[in-house]
Formats: structure tokens, C-alpha cells, sequence
């Protein structure tokens, strides 16, 4: 069985994938008490971002405005796979992770006073490593992006 979707269909896919992660994550906050640190909050950024992204460029008619929703998409992947093993290979083993990149851009874009329940940073690197099933969180969220990636990849030519 082969399922054929258009552009419009692969990027509005991407941003639910991308709304779902975050609404994982928020999950995983305040359900679950993993509090996130600054890298953490620079992904949830960038999850946001592409859903946007992509929403807009399944709203927009033409095809050019699509293939531009897939092309910075792939730029903010490559941003949230590069954030994502950062903050596993380099930050988490840190003591303190406070006023690194992640922190001046959160801090510089003022989301954490803007929307404190979705972007403001409660845990420290250290403190964030956390396993789900085995799987570091950080790694969860590289796949993400790495699937995202992947269909905006997919929707470049269709667009």
C-alpha cells in the first residue's frame, strides 16, 4: 500500500510532530518533575519554531512558499540536532549551565518572561539528564528532529 500525500499534507504532519514533542515535554515537566534546563528550552524553541514554519507554508498557495517552509526547516533541524547533542555530550556533564548560547538566546528573545510556563529554564544541565525507557531525553528529541528533517527533506522536491 502506498500513501501519497502532497506538500501541504507533509508539512502540516511536521508541525504536529513537532507540537507533540513539546506537549511531551511539557508532560514530562510538569507531570513528571524533569525540569528543563536551558538546552532543553532552546529545542522546545526550535520544535516551535519549524510547527510554525510549516503551518505557515501549508497555509501559503504556492508551491515556492512550501519548498521555503521545508528549507528553513532543514536549518532549524540542523540548529535542534547540533543543540540536542551538545546538551548531551558536553552540557549535561557540566556542574552549571547558566549563561551559555542557549541561555542569551532565551533570555534575548525574553520568551521565558513572555510565556514562563512554556520557556523558562527550572533545572540546570546536570540536573536534566533523564531516561525515558532507557533513552536519554536528549536523545528523544535529536530522533525527533532527525525525523522532521527527514520529511522536510522529502517535501523539497514534491513543493
Amino acid at each position: 500500500m502506498h500513501v501519497s500525500l502532497t506538500a501541504r499534507q507533509w508539512l502540516l504532519i511536521m508541525a504536529g510532530l513537532c507540537l507533540a514533542g513539546v506537549a511531551a515535554a511539557l508532560v514530562g515537566q510538569y507531570r513528571f518533575g524533569m525540569h528543563p534546563c536551558p538546552w532543553c528550552i532552546l529545542q522546545r524553541v526550535l520544535f516551535v519554531a519549524i510547527a510554525l514554519v510549516c503551518a505557515v507554508g501549508a497555509a501559503l498557495p504556492s508551491s515556492a512558499a512550501r519548498r521555503s517552509a521545508a528549507g528553513l526547516s532543514v536549518a532549524f533541524v540542523l540548529c535542534g540536532i547540533a543543540s540536542a547533542l551538545y546538551q548531551h555530550f558536553v552540557a549535561a556533564k557540566s556542574s552549571s549551565c547558566a549563561l551559555t548560547f542557549a541561555d542569551k538566546i532565551i533570555s534575548g528573545l525574553k520568551l521565558d518572561v513572555a510565556w514562563p510556563a512554556m520557556f523558562e529554564v527550572t533545572g540546570s544541565c546536570a540536573d536534566a539528564v533523564v531516561s525515558v525507557l532507557g533513552i536519554p531525553f536528549d536523545f528523544w528529541s535529536l530522533g525527533l528532529f532527525m525525523l522532521v528533517g527527514a520529511l522536510a527533506l522529502r517535501v523539497l522536491p514534491r513543493a
